[in-house]
């Protein structure tokens, strides 16, 4: 049977690539319309004829590593629980530990260490094809730090989580997603009010933006959308990408405006300001609130859903991968297997909204600064620095663009100058 689902698997995984890889780099069509040419949208418009090869080349890999990660990560759900991993590290977390919490975290940490191993080399590969566009200024060192950080902090959150869910289902194996979910509601709100100020400076270092000047015209638009911020925070990006971002994130008095410093490198003050403007943008028209409150709602279908799978899977296959009851912590790797399978439906639509809300911020900004060309000076340099594909394949904006595609938003914003 392991050997009959691994050949089976390594089988479909490969197909699975060939075909999206050939539709990425073939079949996919990326031309630009007619109506376009000659635009501001036209990327050979302010683009040389090498920055516009590699930008084909680096989309098209990222995407293929995407979309090559997603049923990796269903096919380690899949191997820990064809090959008994999922009985071997219950049997361990049984024998380490007395107490239940113990034994979860045990258990835990042996099923993200797997996680992480497998997914390990798909990462760095990822990280190589960045340093060799040049996009990835981070060294080897500061990556590896950057991962062990990010397995740490999966790891505590995955831990808590899990001990929640797992403590309702020993409670009530038919209600426990109705209980996980109303602790999950204050986890979430807390989650995003600590973010600014406890998980992103794990990462890079935050300090006050240098350009004083600057930061007085960022805080005088923050006024005009009545937006409470004292200061404007530059983060130092540059020690790990080329590629540009600014955010307003946060809530009450953990409210941030982040500018990374490769943003204030390579663009124009009134492009800052635009860029700026746009993130005020979501702040304003309460994208942040709405976001938490879209989580909420999804958190709640996706319980109650994954509850019902979960259930089902135990009661056929339960004797098959030795899971004893809904409540074994044994039926983990399936329960996080369901929910990445619900994730992955679930994002186009969830992108859809948000380029719903981008192109709402697009809107704000241009109407507070009333300057297209600074505007479309901005989104011209993202995509040169980042080497962004401004008219991506359908399916790669369907499952990947939570913004709209450069040529959406610069035809607006030249719209709007017209």
């Amino acid at each position: 049977m392991k050997k009959t689902f691994f050949w089976w698997f390594l089988g479909i995984f490969i197909l699975y690539g060939v075909i999206i890889a050939w539709y990425l780099f073939i079949g996919a069509n990326t031309e630009l319309p007619s109506q376009y040419k000659g635009t501001a949208a036209d990327p050979t418009t302010f683009m040389t004829n090498e920055q516009l090869l590699l930008s084909s080349e680096f989309s098209r890999i990222k995407h293929l590593i995407f979309f090559l990660s997603i049923p990796l990560e269903w096919g380690i759900y899949l191997v820990v629980l064809f090959f008994g991993l999922t009985v071997k590290f219950r049997d361990i977390a049984k024998g380490t530990m007395k107490i239940s919490v113990g034994r979860t975290a045990i258990f835990v940490f042996l099923l993200s260490g797997i996680s992480a191993i497998l997914s390990f080399p798909l990462d760095y590969i990822s990280y190589k094809v960045s340093q060799a566009y040049h996009i990835s200024t981070q060294s080897f060192h500061s990556w590896m730090r950057d991962q062990v950080i990010g397995f740490w902090l999966g790891f505590l959150i995955l831990f808590l989580v899990v001990s929640v869910i797992y403590f309702f289902m020993r409670k009530n194996e038919k209600r426990w997603w109705f209980y996980t979910w109303l602790v999950s509601i204050p986890f979430i709100i807390f989650m995003m009010y600590i973010q600014p100020v406890v998980i992103d400076p794990l990462y890079n270092d935050f300090y006050e933006l240098k350009d004083k000047e600057l930061e007085e015209e960022i805080l005088t638009l923050a006024d005009r959308a009545n937006i409470p911020a004292e200061r404007v925070f530059e983060v130092d990006m540059s020690k790990k990408t080329n590629a540009m971002n600014a955010y307003v994130t946060g809530i009450g008095s953990n409210l941030r405006i982040v500018l990374w410093d490769t943003t204030l490198n390579k663009l124009e003050d009134d492009e800052v300001l635009f860029i700026m403007a746009h993130e005020m943008g979501h702040y304003v028209m309460h994208h942040l609130y709405l976001n938490v409150l879209a989580s909420i709602v999804l958190t709640f279908f996706g319980l109650w859903f994954g509850s019902m799978v979960l259930r089902w899977f135990v009661k056929k296959f339960g004797k098959v991968f030795h899971i004893k009851g809904v409540s074994d912590i044994a039926s983990l790797p399936a329960l996080l297997l369901i929910f990445s399978l619900l994730s992955f439906l679930v994002s186009p639509i969830a992108n859809a909204i948000s380029r719903y809300h981008e192109h709402a911020a697009d809107q704000y900004a241009i109407t507070m600064t009333e300057d297209a060309d600074a505007a479309i000076g901005a989104f011209q340099q993202l995509t040169v620095t980042g080497l962004s594909e401004v008219r991506p394949p359908w399916i790669v904006k369907v499952f990947r663009y939570g913004h709209p595609t450069m040529l959406e938003r610069i035809h607006f914003l030249e719209t709007y100058k017209e």
